[in-house]
């Protein structure tokens, strides 16, 4: 068993207990082929809290301040995090994103590019765009109550919702600007009415 996988054997249960965490829609997931994730950012939780109840291997793009720090880099990277530069168009970044979305596997992304604490943060569009060019499903999740989750522990009750996956219409080309967009509000949207439902 690898790192990622002995770490999902053990944050499972350790979340589950700690916080009364449990995951919704996996069977909505699809078993094989490329996938690009998509969940809302409230907490530090919620990368590993994703990673260990998402049913599947997911491939973080986690900004690139992170692997300079001592210690947090050599942890990320065994979470299968890369790094993504913000602030331009990080070409390696996407590259590497679709390199992982070609061989079947599963990109993991938080829109809004950092954590949303008060929920005013905006998605950007880096999601769809890399479901659009690969041509395959962007999932939405919904991670729920995880900023209230150390504070107050099983009472925060976190839940990890996963909606069904999203099909973007004319994909497996580089989307226009204004279908980025369109798409990047309408993911924002699926992943609020997972969050509030």
């Amino acid at each position: 068993m690898n790192l990622y996988g002995l770490a999902k054997a053990i944050l499972r249960p350790l979340t589950a207990g700690l916080f009364a965490a449990h995951v919704s829609g996996e069977d909505l997931v699809p078993k094989n082929g490329p996938l690009v994730v998509a969940a809302n950012h409230r907490s530090y939780l919620d990368p590993p809290l994703l990673g260990s109840w998402f049913p599947r291997t997911i491939h973080f793009m986690a900004k690139q301040e992170l692997f300079r720090i001592f210690g947090i880099s050599w942890l990320i990277k065994q979470w299968h995090a890369f790094p993504v530069d913000r602030d331009r168009a990080d070409l390696g970044s996407i590259r590497r994103a679709l390199h992982i979305l070609k061989d079947g596997g599963v990109v993991g992304i938080f829109p809004e590019g950092t954590r949303n604490l008060d929920g005013e943060a905006k998605a950007r569009g880096g999601a769809v765009m890399l479901a659009a060019i690969a041509g395959c499903p962007l999932v939405p999740v919904a991670l729920v109550n995880t900023q209230n989750a150390v504070r107050r522990l099983r009472a925060s009750k976190v839940e990890v919702r996963i909606g069904e996956p999203m099909l973007l219409q004319g994909s497996g080309r580089k989307p226009t600007k204004t279908e980025i967009e369109q798409w990047t509000v309408a993911l924002a949207g699926a992943i609020d009415a997972l969050a509030t439902r």
